[in-house]
């Protein structure tokens, strides 16, 4: 009997890693086909007389709707839509993170994914195939792009705080946050693959596998174990009935899924794991304030807007970089730009497996933030090969991405749950869109800044931003760090610290911070 409440458990705790880590992957494959075609779009946007795509345009049209005058202008442009996507997608997930706790979450998710597909396809698609070029048009489509996109990440860090505990979640979600390298990798081959068509081809491709993904998820995502008749993660949240109902006249939480069809002891297992509450005693989500002052949230969101906008500066324009300092092809830069995301992926794995191990994050966050500068600098000066340039990117990839990765994921689902909450855990969703929310802020200030310092100063004045933002992210994290370092046993005997040695280390579930 427990065999088969075992696997029925884990049949839906697969179905709900593999889709909301693609639902979420291909969300940021859609979000890298821009930036993996700003070359192309930079030059159909411009009067340039070399420029193939141009070749095949009726002169009468591109003359009537050509936007800049020449290519800087246009880089501009591309900024300030980085930045409009950016300030939409972090007022989004501010709200949608709210939302996201009171409301079905599938629902929000595929609507969100629906109307993503729909307005990317409409900017880089239809409007070339019309041969309609208005930048007031672009930036209000580019906005409701942000505003769809932010439906994303709250609910599915909130699905997988439902049905994963605390015990393996840094090493789970540090290997389920790699979700967002995996779109960007798939956007940038999807990209590299079509892109000798056309650019309007890059968007087809991924806004119709998004399309696709929207219906999966509509049918197949089931956000929390209560939807049918599983019982939360253990060591989530103290009892159910003792903490989130109150004792009083009780009634069975119907399931999703009906019994038609099981066998008689099958129906008896079900129904022993059948949760039962009170549904009008039902303690409410907490409110936006509420979640923002629970420990540890203020500082992490702080350290996320200058960790993010470093982050999306390399998401949004490293290709760019790429092309226009080594004067490599398009379509092979976007290929070198996905090394940055594989590199992302180990380092958010390894430091999610290392953290689970010791009990701690910050420990790990921020000696990956302070190695990163120097990475930085290195990679500043960079030679004209792309075998050196690919090893030092992946460095400040695995630095950069892996942090970023496990502050998103792992934080982020531990500060929506922890004791602070007394046992009611429906912030997950609502903390979440709080420190994504601030990352993005942070983000939409770095792409509006990077093409002005680039051509005003050069790259290199570009990666002193970034590793100033990095030193401020460890300053922001620093106070979490030396009270974590402090906690252990071996540390306190050392420094001789009395309080810290009748202490002892603190484990994940109370750390956030007493």
């Amino acid at each position: 009997m427990a065999r088969i409440r075992f696997t029925r458990e884990l049949s839906h705790k697969i179905a709900v890693f593999v889709l909301t880590f693609f639902s979420y992957a291909l969300f940021h494959a859609n979000r890298k086909a821009f930036s993996n075609v700003k070359t192309s779009t930079g030059n159909v946007w411009t009067p340039s007389s070399d420029n193939v795509t141009l070749q095949v345009k009726p002169d009468n049209i591109w003359n009537k709707h050509h936007l800049f005058e020449d290519t800087d202008e246009a880089e501009k442009f591309q900024g300030y839509l980085d930045t409009a996507f950016m300030l939409a997608y972090a007022a989004g997930l501010f709200i949608n993170g709210y939302v996201g706790d009171r409301v079905n979450m599938r629902l929000l998710l595929t609507s969100g994914m629906g109307l993503t597909s729909v307005v990317i396809f409409i900017f880089g698609c239809v409007c070339e195939w019309c041969g309609f070029y208005n930048k007031y048009f672009y930036m209000i489509i580019w906005i409701v792009n942000g505003l769809a996109q932010s439906t994303g990440w709250p609910v599915v860090v909130a699905c997988m705080g439902n049905w994963f505990g605390h015990g393996s979640r840094g090493l789970l979600l540090g290997i389920w946050s790699s979700c967002a390298s995996i779109g960007n990798i798939i956007g940038a081959l999807l990209v590299s693959s079509v892109l000798h068509y056309g650019y309007e081809y890059a968007f087809l491709a991924t806004t119709s596998s998004l399309l696709c993904g929207t219906f999966c998820v509509f049918f197949g995502l089931v956000p929390s174990p209560l939807d049918v008749g599983l019982e939360e993660p253990k060591d989530m949240s103290p009892s159910i009935t003792e903490s989130r109902y109150n004792p009083g006249i009780h009634q069975e939480n119907e399931p999703l899924l009906s019994d038609a069809g099981m066998s008689d002891e099958e129906t008896l297992e079900h129904s022993e794991s059948t949760v039962v509450y009170d549904v009008e005693t039902v303690r409410p989500a907490l409110s936006f304030f509420q979640a923002v002052l629970l420990p540890g949230v203020i500082p992490y969101s702080l350290a996320y807007a200058f960790l993010k906008l470093v982050n999306y500066s390399f998401f949004f324009w490293l290709p760019l970089y790429l092309n226009r300092t080594f004067h490599w092809a398009e379509s092979r830069a976007d290929q070198l730009s996905t090394v940055y995301d594989v590199a992302g992926i180990v380092g958010g794995t390894l430091s999610g497996f290392i953290s689970d191990r010791i009990g701690k994050r910050s420990i790990i966050v921020v000696p990956m933030l302070i190695l990163s500068i120097p990475a930085l600098l290195v990679y500043k000066d960079s030679p004209n090969d792309q075998l050196i340039n690919a090893a030092l990117m992946s460095i400040i990839g695995f630095f950069i991405g892996g942090a970023a990765n496990l502050i998103s994921a792992a934080i982020s689902a531990d500060l929506g749950c922890q004791k602070a909450l007394s046992g009611d855990d429906r912030a997950l969703s609502t903390v979440t869109g709080v420190i994504d929310g601030s990352g993005s802020f942070g983000a939409a200030l770095g792409q509006i800044a990077v093409p002005y310092l680039q051509l005003g100063l050069g790259w290199a004045s570009v990666f002193y931003m970034f590793m100033i933002c990095m030193f401020l992210t460890a300053i922001c994290l620093w106070p979490l760090f030396m009270k974590e370092l402090r906690s252990f046993a071996f540390f306190a005997r050392l420094m001789g610290c009395r309080c810290c040695r009748s202490r002892g280390a603190a484990s994940i579930n109370d750390q956030y911070y007493r």
